[in-house]
């Protein structure tokens, strides 16, 4: 009787080896991201996919099972977020709370925000509401976690307990650690957009597609996050494969932009695409006139673009938004004394000014008046954008 309590212990009901822990861990763990990545994220926080019923309440289950998240604080959170993004009012913001507050106690900021009923009620809201939600996910939330532990240990002994620890360990890491954290710190940007959203990696399969966080913020309802040839998204992959067996349907994924040639003035496909397309505009006239203008003027000082600070560099393309008041004048100086670029930043802010325009009459007035001065103000690399932007134009599914 000893000897089989001891091998249950060391072995569980399973006996399995290594290898059969390894597959288990891979499989629950990638489940786990699913359920946040496809159905509390892409799903209930923004709209972008519905998927089958019996689909949709496995994923509310499986969250319930290996998270102890609920699924109204969990939208919640996330759209108040979106909504206050890099502010005081931001859940999780690095550039509030720090990247080492985020990265370490990401779990903890979103048990805090949590209490806040509130934001709970205001954010929340459109997430279900069922026997079972009140009665036990969002009641008994502990039980989750508690039931998975009891099954791993019943399968696999002792080790059991060890992939339940790294269970519960993945989504505060990787999701509340390295994606609110790390994904507002460091990465590359396809879109500058109103925030510090960036993609760590082009293909990190193993979080679901959360990776592409800058992509995700230029286009939160979209269901699709990657947006590059070279970007992979597996959620994205997994929700073709279930729209294919008729578990999903793919409700918005990010509009693309179409180019008009010989466009005389901006017209309302003009404003539309450029409204549409705001970050995507703005990362355009970044690489396409600061970037070249400021090379050039670089070539003219005798010096190299690496001269240049980085961070100034970088600050360029959103005006210096995120620098503080000391570096924020080193960058008003260094633009004050280089003419033309002080120019081309001086119409990258009107620019963004009109994007901000509410009456669509006086928006279309604007641009056009800006297309005109971009033409006429002799800088080759204006003068282009300019006449590229004139064609712009949501692309037609």
């Amino acid at each position: 009787m000893t000897d089989l309590l001891l091998d249950f212990a060391a072995r569980g009901l399973t006996g399995a080896g290594w290898a059969t822990w390894l597959v288990y861990l891979l499989v629950v763990t990638q489940f786990t991201i699913f359920a946040v990545t496809l159905y509390l994220h892409r799903s209930q926080a923004h709209r972008g996919v519905d998927f089958h019923p019996a689909l949709a309440h496995f994923f509310r289950f499986w969250a319930w099972l290996t998270t102890a998240m609920v699924t109204k604080q969990w939208v919640a959170i996330h759209r108040k977020h979106h909504a206050h993004c890099e502010t005081e009012q931001d859940p999780h913001s690095p550039q509030v709370f720090g990247i080492d507050k985020v990265f370490w106690q990401g779990a903890e900021l979103y048990r805090a925000a949590a209490t806040n009923a509130a934001d709970m009620e205001k954010y929340g809201r459109g997430t279900p509401d069922d026997w079972l939600e009140r009665h036990l996910y969002s009641r008994h939330p502990e039980w989750g976690p508690t039931l998975m532990a009891i099954i791993n240990i019943a399968l696999f002994g002792a080790v059991g307990l060890a992939i339940w620890a790294i269970q519960m360990l993945w989504i505060p890491v990787w999701a509340a650690g390295v994606v609110n954290g790390i994904g507002h710190w460091w990465g590359y940007r396809n879109f500058e957009t109103a925030d510090t959203a960036t993609n760590l990696t082009p293909w990190g399969v193993w979080i679901g597609g959360e990776e592409l966080h800058n992509n995700h913020h230029a286009f939160p309802s979209s269901a699709k996050f990657a947006l590059r040839r070279f970007e992979v998204d597996i959620g994205w992959g997994v929700i073709r494969l279930c729209e294919k067996l008729g578990l999903a349907k793919v409700l918005r994924v990010a509009p693309t932009l179409d180019l008009r040639p010989n466009v005389a003035l901006p017209d309302t496909e003009t404003l539309k695409a450029v409204l549409t397309h705001r970050f995507q505009v703005m990362t355009d006239f970044f690489r396409g006139v600061i970037v070249p203008t400021l090379r050039e003027e670089a070539a003219h000082a005798g010096e190299g673009l690496k001269a240049t600070p980085r961070k100034l560099r970088r600050a360029l393309a959103n005006g210096g938004r995120w620098l503080d008041a000391t570096s924020r004048e080193k960058l008003t100086t260094f633009v004050r004394q280089r003419p033309r670029l002080a120019t081309v930043c001086e119409f990258r802010a009107r620019l963004a000014a009109l994007m901000e325009q509410r009456g669509p009459d006086a928006a279309l007035a604007g641009l056009q008046q800006w297309c005109r001065e971009a033409e006429a103000s002799g800088i080759r690399t204006l003068q282009a954008f300019a006449a590229r932007l004139k064609g712009y134009a949501v692309a037609s599914r």
